[in-house]
This record gives C-alpha cells, sequence and structure tokens, in this order.
C-alpha cells in the first residue's frame, strides 16, 4: 500500500509540476532569472565570444546586441565566411558571404521584427502589446523535461519558449524567420548585473548549428547606433541620390494621375488572433473601384466570398451613382476637395520623408534602390492634411525600382502615439504597422497588390479596437467611364 502511495504522491506531483499556467511559469522564470525589477533595468546586451560550426568543427567570432526598445544585431565570422543580421529600428537585415546584403520583407520581416522585441525584453511588454502566450506542452531538451509557451504576437509572428520547471529558467527559444526557424539553446547561466545569463549557446540558423561560448557580458552600455545599421559594403556605386529622388517624386505624381484610368477590384480580409495564439481570418468584403475626376468610386461586390444579393447590389450601384453626381456638383460649384476626399499619395508621402540608408538590392528579379525612411523635420506638417500628417510619426523601409523609379514596396510603423480630432475622437496607439506592396502593370505603372495592417486605435476615448487586416488589389483594367451608368454584372466580379 505504501509503496502505491509513493507512487500516486509523485505522479501527482509530477502533473502539478507540467500543470501550471503560461503566467505562474513566466513569474517563475523571472524570479530566476533575477527578478522583474533587476530584468526591467536592463537597456542593453552587449555579447561577444568564440563560435563552432558544428558540422565540421570550424571555429570563430560571435558578437550578439541588443538595445531596447527594438534594437537587434548578432554577428558570426567563421574562418572567413560571415553571417549577420540586425534590425535597426526601422527594418530588418540579413548578410552572409555567399548571398550578400538583403532587407528582410513580409513575413521574414515581421518576424525578425518580434525577435528582436523579445531579444531586448522577453515577455515583459507582452500585455502592453496585445501578444497571447498558451501552453503547447511539454518537450525534451538536451535531457531536461520542460514546459513550452508559445507567445503569438498582433501580427502573428510567433515565439516558443522552453521553461525548465526545476530551476525556472528559459532553456531554449524558437523563432519564425519566414519559412524557416531560428534557435537558441542556453546552458552555463551566471549572474550579470543581477540578471542571469547563459554563457554557453547552441544556435540553429537556416539547418546549421553553431556552439558558441561568450566569455564578455555586459549590460547597459552605450552601443552605437550605428552597430544596429546596414553594414557598408563595397559595392556597385549607388546612382546620384538626390537626382534619383527627384525623379522618383515626379514619377509618383504621374502615377495619380495614370491611376484614374484604371479600374481594379479589392478584397479587404479581417484577420484575428484566436485564444490558442493562431492567426485566421474572420470575414471579408469585396469592392469594385475606380477613380472619378480624382475621386475614388467604391462598389461593394462580395461578402465573406458571397455576392451580395439584387437587392443589395442595386443599393450599392445607387450609391455610387449617388457619388458621382456629388462630385460633379463640387466640380460645377468649383469647390476644393477636402482632406477626406482625396487620397494621400506615395509622391506627398515621399515628399515628407527623410531617406536614409541607401542600398543596391535585388526585388523580384529587378533591381532596387532600399531605403530607410522618417519624417523630415523641414516638412510642415502642422499645417499639412490630416491624413498627411499621421506620416509625422511614422518610420520605415521603402523599395525603389530604379529603372522605373517607382516604389514597389513600403514598410512602416507607427513610432509614437498618433490622436485624431486632438485624441477626442480616436487615437492610434504606438507599434501599428503596415505594408504596402506594389506590383508592375502593363510595363508602365507600379499600384498597390498587398497590404499589410495591424493597428490598435481607441475610439472616442472608451474603447480599443484592434484591426487586424489584408487588403489584396487585383484585377486592374484601363477604361474610360461615366461611373453613374455603369452596373456590376457577372463579368466585373473575381
Amino acid at each position: 500500500m505504501k509503496s502505491r502511495f509513493l507512487i500516486i504522491s509523485i505522479f501527482f506531483l509530477a502533473v502539478s509540476t507540467f500543470a501550471q499556467s503560461p503566467a505562474k511559469v513566466l513569474k517563475q522564470a523571472e524570479k530566476a532569472l533575477g527578478g522583474t525589477k533587476a530584468l526591467t533595468q536592463i537597456t542593453s546586451w552587449r555579447k561577444s565570444g568564440t563560435i563552432t560550426r558544428v558540422e565540421d568543427g570550424l571555429t570563430g567570432k560571435v558578437v550578439l546586441q541588443t538595445s531596447r526598445p527594438n534594437l537587434y544585431n548578432l554577428s558570426i565570422d567563421i574562418n572567413g565566411f560571415e553571417i549577420e543580421t540586425g534590425f535597426n529600428g526601422k527594418s530588418g537585415w540579413m548578410r552572409d558571404s555567399r548571398n550578400g546584403l538583403r532587407t528582410l520583407t513580409g513575413d521574414a520581416s515581421t518576424d525578425f521584427q518580434a525577435e528582436a522585441a523579445f531579444q531586448n525584453s522577453l515577455w515583459l511588454n507582452a500585455k502592453k502589446d496585445k501578444t497571447k502566450i498558451v501552453a503547447s506542452g511539454k518537450a525534451d531538451v538536451a535531457g531536461k523535461a520542460t514546459e513550452v509557451l508559445t507567445l503569438s504576437t498582433a501580427k502573428g509572428s510567433t515565439v516558443k519558449l522552453f521553461v525548465d520547471p526545476q530551476t525556472g529558467l528559459p532553456v531554449r527559444e524558437e523563432f519564425e524567420s519566414g519559412d524557416s526557424k531560428r534557435a537558441f539553446e542556453f546552458s552555463d547561466y551566471r549572474p550579470v548585473q543581477g540578471v542571469k545569463q547563459p554563457y554557453r549557446v547552441r544556435i540553429e540558423l537556416d539547418g546549421n548549428r553553431y556552439d558558441a561560448i561568450f566569455d564578455d557580458i555586459r549590460a547597459n552600455q552605450s552601443i552605437a547606433r550605428s552597430e544596429f545599421d546596414f553594414p557598408v559594403l563595397s559595392n556597385e556605386p549607388l546612382p546620384d541620390i538626390p537626382t534619383l529622388l527627384k525623379e522618383l517624386q515626379a514619377n509618383e505624381d504621374k502615377v495619380e494621375d495614370l491611376l484614374d484610368t484604371y479600374s481594379y477590384i479589392q478584397k479587404r480580409i479581417r484577420r484575428d488572433i484566436g485564444k490558442d495564439g493562431v492567426l485566421r481570418e474572420t470575414s471579408s468584403e469585396t469592392f469594385q473601384l475606380s477613380f472619378y475626376k480624382g475621386y475614388r468610386i467604391s462598389r461593394m461586390i462580395e461578402k465573406n466570398g458571397k455576392p451580395l444579393s439584387v437587392k443589395e447590389q442595386e443599393d450599392q450601384d445607387k450609391d455610387a451613382a449617388k457619388r458621382v453626381e456629388e462630385i460633379e456638383k463640387k466640380i460645377a460649384k468649383n469647390e476644393k476637395e477636402s482632406d477626406e476626399d482625396r487620397r494621400v499619395s506615395i509622391a506627398e508621402v515621399l515628399r515628407a520623408s527623410k531617406l536614409l540608408n541607401p542600398r543596391r538590392e535585388r526585388f523580384r528579379g529587378r533591381d532596387v534602390i532600399v531605403f530607410d525612411f522618417e519624417p523630415n523635420p523641414s516638412f510642415d506638417f502642422k499645417n499639412a492634411k490630416s491624413m498627411l500628417k499621421f506620416f509625422g510619426k511614422v518610420a520605415g523601409a521603402m523599395w525603389i525600382d530604379e529603372k522605373d523609379k517607382q516604389v514597389a514596396r513600403i514598410e512602416a510603423f507607427l513610432f509614437e502615439n498618433y490622436n485624431i480630432g486632438g485624441g477626442m475622437i480616436a487615437k492610434l496607439k504606438k507599434g501599428a504597422s503596415f505594408t504596402l506592396d506594389q506590383e508592375r502593370i502593363n510595363d508602365e505603372i507600379w499600384l498597390p497588390s498587398t497590404a499589410d495592417i495591424n493597428l490598435s486605435v481607441r475610439v472616442l476615448l472608451v474603447k480599443g479596437i484592434d484591426l487586424n487586416a489584408v487588403i489584396r488589389s487585383y484585377d486592374y483594367r484601363k477604361f474610360t467611364t461615366e461611373v453613374k451608368d455603369a452596373k456590376v454584372n457577372p463579368t466585373d466580379r473575381p
């Protein structure tokens, strides 16, 4: 009986050990690392040491640097073969001796931003950043049974954290990196300025494994921001930048006029992160868009993948016709269009931006010049139209087709809160992000293909609304039309 009781007791003890809530596991980890207060007082890390590639035993040097809120750099040099990644606060980049330097885009960019933020602040900002944390079972790491937690960011990136329930210390981290994974496995923890740090780390990158031994770890050191910027490499010389920007702005002004000769289909997809931390599509609306004398005409033609009813479509057509009549009246009265009526053009965004860190890259088979951008301090944002004022608090990266001298892609984020109506109407929260991809149409113009939007907004000082959406634009067609007489027919549907 005693032996049976002992076995049962051990069983329930083991179950209780692995049945802790994610919050309790993280609290235990914070305590094991040195305490929440000590962790929040660390603003930067610089770690350097030696590294060995497991496959062939070749050795070299490794440096890992972080600086809050999200600056990050990992540099490896093994026998002259270099691998380096970094996030400079505006864009993520990667380079190696085989493939050269490239700016990260799409999921790889979003995932790397999540990795950079985690490397700086761990999970301490999860609630503020609306990151969901769920238990993901158990896993064996280097012979140790661990608790597995999955952190899912509002943008759909995931971080897996493996915690030793006996010591409370993290023993492994896994990060998505587009279609691949990056992992860090920790051992030999020692205190540094009140916070425990692993002096031995197994690193997994692109299918290769490396063993790093850090012999110098320093906290709260002043690290130059240039340490996180794109490396300056000897390469084909860049074009004359002032001339390029002048031609780019002139072209983008022409693009706005050319856009008025196109109609297209736009599908707006809403997404949400479920309780399991997975980002899923929840609803969609599809519209037919055209421009009429500089004004946008929009008619819904589908909802959640199904065509509207005959009555619903008739109502949409009537609204479009009414919109055209309103435009004609404004033109007849020579009324100026309001900020709400006019779209913000890429040309206007360019004039309001300061472009930095130019570099030459290949993007979708085209030669492009990539810039980081931030608000232009000499631009008059105070007297700009309301939508353009938004770009006074936006930074990011921009891809410019060198031959066409048009923008191919923009990735941007809000680095400060943005108030609408002085904050009384709405408040966009810091961290909101959006990506705009364009495609080349008819060998003459780059037009929007995909926009990825992620923002949190407080409306009328009452309730927070999280918007996570993808907008796909396609089926561009040149047209000349009086929209008020046009009706949707089956051939207009996507």
